[in-house]
C-alpha cells in the first residue's frame, strides 16, 4: 500500500489520521496497531482513534508505517455524573452539564460517559473539550419553547442568524458564541429529535423565532469537531458563522431526506476551514458555503474563503458541495478533492440570483480527483435560483432579458474541474445558466468522464421559476463567456456533448 500518513489533529484524547494516497474516501482495509496492540480494522482514508490517555506517548503502526505522537495535557476532567446529571434520557440534564462546563478550568475536559442526556441547549466556552465517549448520547428537547432565543441585534452586538441575515432565532442544542480554542470530540451521538416537534411545519414561516441548528458557532476561532454523529436537526446540522480556523473531522452528519432545509454543514462568512473524513446523508445540501445577503455584505464584507473539503462521502442531498444562495460577501479559494458523491441530486451546485449582488466575487473554485455515482446532474451553476426568502418568483429574477448591471447583479468567475469520473448520470452532465448582463466568466473541464443511466426518467436539473426537464444531456450552457474541455468523454449521452443555448432564449 503506497502512501504516506499525517496527523490532522491531536487532542488530549484523540488522534485523527489522513492517508495520503490516490484513493477516494475509501482505501484497502488495514489494521490499526497502537503501542503494539490491535485497535481495529479500517478502510477509510481519514480515521480517528478515541479514548486515548492525556499527556501520553503513543506509537501508531499502519502497515509498518509509523507515527509517534504525544497526546495533549489536560488540566482536569469533569465527569457530568459528578454534577448529578442522570444520563437516563428522561430527566433534563441541561443545568447539570452546563454547571460542569462553567466549572471547567482552562484546558480541561467535560466528560459524558455512556448514557442518554436530555437537554435543551448548552453553551460551551473557550479553552475546553466536550467529550462524548462511545455510547454517550445527547437527545434534544423538541418543544421550541424550551429554548432561549438568540436576539439578532442588541446595540452593536449580534447573536442570531437565519439564511444570511442577522435576525432572532432559537438557540441551538450546542451553542458556541465568542469561543476560542474549543474541541468537541468523541464517538458519541447528538440526536436533535426535531421530527417529534413542529420544526418542519410551515418551515419557511417564522414561529416565535426562526429555527435553530444542531450546532451553532458564531465569532469563534480554533474550533475542532471530531468524530461526533449528529442528526435529526431542526434546520442545518452545523452552522459556523463569522468564524475562522475550523476543523470538522471524521463526523457522521445525517437528516431524513424528506425533511426541509436540513443542510449538513454550512460555513457562512468563514475562513480557513477543513472538512475531512466526514459522511453526509441529509435532506438538503450536504455542504453549503455561504457569505450572507447583500445587506449583510454591505455592513461587514466578510467573504467565505480558504476552504478545503477532502476525503468526504456525500450519500444523499440536493447538492454535494454547494455555493450559495447567500453569497453576496464573496466565496474564494475553495478546493474539493478526493470526495465521493453517491445519489445526490447534484455534485457541485452554485445557486444565486439577481438581488444577491456583486460586492464579493465567486472565484477560484477547484474540484480535483472526484468520483460521482448516480448523481442526477453532476455540475450546476444557476443564476436564476428561485427558493428561500425573497425567492425568484418575480420577473426581475427569472427573466432572461438583459437588465442593467448594478449592485444587485451577481458575479461568477472561473471554475475548474479536473480528474472527475461521473457514472450513472441522470438528467445532464452539467447545466450552466448565466445572466445575459453578467455571464459566467469561465468553466473548464480536464480529464472528466461522463457515463449515463439509461433507465432514468427525465427530470428537472435546476431550481428556477420556469423550469425544464432533461434526460441524459451533455453540458447545457446559457450565457457563459468561455467553456473549455480537454480529454472530456461522454458515454451514452442522448444530446450533443455541449449544448449552447442562444442568447435570446426565454424560459
Amino acid at each position: 500500500m503506497g502512501y504516506q500518513m499525517k496527523a490532522l489533529s491531536i487532542t488530549s484524547r484523540t488522534i485523527t489520521i489522513e492517508l495520503e494516497n490516490d484513493d477516494i474516501y475509501y482505501t484497502n482495509e488495514f489494521e490499526i496497531i497502537l503501542n503494539d496492540k490491535f485497535v481495529r480494522k479500517e478502510n477509510r482514508n481519514v480515521f480517528t482513534i478515541f479514548d486515548l490517555s492525556p499527556n501520553t506517548n503513543y506509537v501508531l503502526n499502519i502497515n509498518n508505517k509509523i507515527i509517534e505522537f504525544k497526546t495533549l495535557k489536560e488540566s482536569l476532567c469533569l465527569n457530568v455524573l459528578d454534577f448529578f446529571a442522570s444520563g437516563n434520557g428522561i430527566d433534563d440534564d441541561t443545568v447539570k452539564i452546563q454547571a460542569a462546563i462553567t466549572c471547567c478550568p482552562k484546558n480541561g475536559t467535560v466528560y459524558l460517559p455512556k448514557g442518554t442526556y436530555l437537554i435543551s441547549c448548552i453553551f460551551l466556552k473557550s479553552d475546553m473539550m466536550l467529550y462524548l465517549e462511545e455510547g454517550a448520547k445527547i437527545i434534544a428537547r423538541y418543544d421550541r419553547k424550551a429554548y432561549p432565543i438568540l436576539p439578532g441585534r442588541i446595540g452593536n452586538y449580534s447573536f442570531g442568524t437565519w439564511e444570511g441575515s442577522i435576525v432572532s432565532n432559537f438557540a441551538s442544542s450546542i451553542c458556541c458564541i465568542n469561543v476560542d480554542n474549543l474541541i468537541i470530540a468523541g464517538s458519541g451521538e447528538i440526536d436533535e429529535q426535531a421530527q417529534l416537534g413542529d420544526w418542519y411545519i410551515n418551515h419557511r414561516v417564522k414561529n416565535i423565532a426562526w429555527r435553530g441548528y444542531g450546532m451553532y458557532l458564531t465569532n469563534c476561532s480554533n474550533v475542532s469537531v471530531i468524530g461526533i454523529y449528529i442528526h435529526n436537526t431542526p434546520s442545518w446540522n452545523i452552522h459556523p458563522f463569522f468564524s475562522c480556523n475550523l476543523k470538522f473531522l471524521n463526523m457522521r452528519i445525517e437528516n431524513n431526506p424528506n425533511m426541509p432545509t436540513t443542510d449538513g454543514l454550512d460555513p457562512d462568512c468563514c475562513s480557513n476551514v477543513l472538512v475531512a473524513g466526514c459522511k453526509f446523508n441529509v435532506g438538503d445540501d450536504c455542504i453549503a458555503i455561504k457569505s450572507g445577503t447583500l445587506e449583510l455584505a454591505k455592513e461587514f464584507m466578510r467573504p467565505c474563503n480558504n476552504i478545503t473539503i477532502r476525503n468526504n462521502l456525500m450519500e444523499a442531498g440536493h447538492g454535494g458541495v454547494v455555493l450559495g444562495s447567500e453569497l453576496s460577501g464573496g466565496i474564494n479559494n475553495i478546493h474539493v478533492e478526493k470526495c465521493l458523491f453517491k445519489n445526490t441530486d447534484r455534485g457541485l451546485r452554485i445557486k444565486t440570483r439577481r438581488g444577491r449582488g456583486r460586492l464579493g466575487t465567486i472565484d477560484n473554485i477547484v474540484f480535483n480527483n472526484i468520483k460521482m455515482e448516480n448523481v442526477l446532474t453532476p455540475f450546476v451553476i444557476n443564476m436564476y435560483y428561485n427558493m428561500g426568502p425573497a425567492g425568484g418568483h418575480d420577473e426581475y429574477v427569472w427573466t432572461t432579458k438583459k437588465l442593467p448591471v448594478d449592485e444587485k447583479t451577481p458575479y461568477l468567475g472561473k471554475f475548474k474541474f479536473t480528474n472527475v469520473t461521473c457514472t450513472g448520470v441522470g438528467y445532464a452532465a452539467g447545466v450552466f445558466l448565466g445572466l445575459p448582463e453578467a455571464k459566467i466568466e469561465g468553466v473548464e473541464f480536464e480529464n472528466v468522464k461522463f457515463s449515463y443511466n439509461k433507465d432514468i426518467e427525465e427530470g428537472y436539473p435546476v431550481m428556477i421559476e420556469h423550469n425544464f426537464k432533461l434526460k441524459n444531456a451533455g453540458l447545457y450552457c446559457f450565457n457563459i463567456e468561455t467553456i473549455k474541455t480537454n480529454n472530456v468523454k461522454f458515454i451514452g449521452n442522448e444530446t450533443e456533448e455541449i449544448i449552447n443555448i442562444s442568447d435570446d432564449y426565454q424560459f
